[in-house]
């Protein structure tokens, strides 16, 4: 098995003025190479993990490493090692597909040559380069999309974190974000993955954590915990660990 690449021991954060923690001493180790999915119902947790791993948010006590490296300690070597593509659209509507990646680019510290290069590439790849010239605006939601994780990929991040990927999209958009990213994944880069489409989860991810009330209930292969669960999808198995309440 390959080695670690995030390791989260104990981890611990309540919200001022809230009684019950979002994470309740938590543990979970993820390996290079894998894709990762983080699942679970709403409240469960997932956010305030994502946030956490990607130095948003501190956190009471535990320890979390990235890449052998402390986030408390050594959070700013993590940042050029780490891609995130958030749920909400992250882009700027009044400019073209194009002049965003290339503000994103600068950000990287790319130079200008290369930077070219690599937005033509990732254009391409995702099926928008005749249109990157458009403004955002114009844009369909997959395609919006599909540029929102483009600017997480730019400078060839070790990890990469994806919440909610396809939330919202068409079924033609939906798959060629997956096969690529899958491709991508068998280049190098991990991901960690949200989401609440679990047949997506079940046939994309190669390892997944169920967790509620900021806990892990169950992690492993997907086909391993549905055998072991005698249910038949990844769906059932949700159900059956996290209960059929709603979590308005």
């Amino acid at each position: 098995m390959q080695s670690p690449i995030i390791e989260i021991k104990n981890l611990y954060k309540i919200y001022n003025g809230n009684t019950h923690p979002a994470v309740n001493n938590l543990s979970l180790t993820i390996h290079k190479g894998e894709i990762f999915g983080l699942l679970g119902p709403n409240g469960a947790g997932k956010t305030t993990i994502i946030n956490i791993l990607c130095g948003l948010q501190n956190f009471n006590s535990g320890n979390v490493q990235i890449c052998n490296y402390s986030i408390k300690e050594e959070g700013k070597r993590i940042k050029s090692l780490i891609g995130v593509v958030p749920q909400d659209i992250a882009l700027y509507p009044t400019l073209t597909a194009c002049e965003n990646l290339k503000i994103f680019g600068g950000i990287y510290g790319f130079k200008k040559k290369e930077l070219n290069e690599r937005v033509n590439e990732l254009l391409a790849l995702f099926g928008l380069e005749k249109n990157k010239n458009r403004y955002i605006s114009t844009y369909s939601g997959g395609m919006k999309r599909r540029v929102n994780l483009i600017a997480g990929l730019l400078h060839r991040p070790q990890l990469l974190f994806l919440d909610e990927p396809t939330v919202g999209i068409d079924v033609q958009s939906r798959h060629v974000i997956l096969e690529n990213l899958k491709e991508i994944n068998q280049a190098g880069t991990t991901i960690l993955y949200t989401s609440h489409y679990l047949n997506e989860a079940e046939n994309f991810c190669s390892s997944i954590a169920l967790i509620d009330d900021g806990q892990v209930i169950c992690q492993g292969e997907p086909s391993r915990l549905i055998a072991e669960n005698k249910v038949e999808t990844l769906e059932e198995l949700f159900l059956q660990k996290t209960g059929k309440n709603l979590r308005d």
